[in-house]
């Protein structure tokens, strides 16, 4: 039977809690950034680009190349691979910038 990674390592998560994508209710586990939450939660894409609308998600997972900005809590622009996933955090698709105000 095979094992988790979780339990080949012995970790010992606390609980997991709820976040929100796009109003979806998504799981994560405490020390999960927001990233990591997503795609164990089968979300690939979270941003889309500023000129054709291209889907973009995690890409370096190391905050170096800024594919992965998105909403969170209603603030644009934030490196989700980064981001600790807190309980109750609404994620939301970011389109373009992230800043519909600019008209950009």
């Amino acid at each position: 039977m095979a094992r988790t990674p979780a339990e080949l390592v012995g970790a010992q998560p606390g609980p997991p809690f709820r976040i929100t994508f796009d109003g979806r209710a998504v799981t994560a586990l405490p020390g999960q950034s927001v990233a990591a939450a997503l795609w164990a939660a089968g979300i690939l894409a979270w941003r889309t680009t500023r000129n054709g609308g291209r889907p973009r998600g995690a890409f370096c997972c190391i905050g170096q190349c800024y594919d992965c900005l998105a909403t969170i809590n209603g603030e644009p622009n934030r490196r989700a691979c980064l981001v600790p996933a807190r309980p109750g955090d609404a994620i939301t698709t970011q389109e373009g910038h992230g800043r519909a105000a600019l008209g950009v």
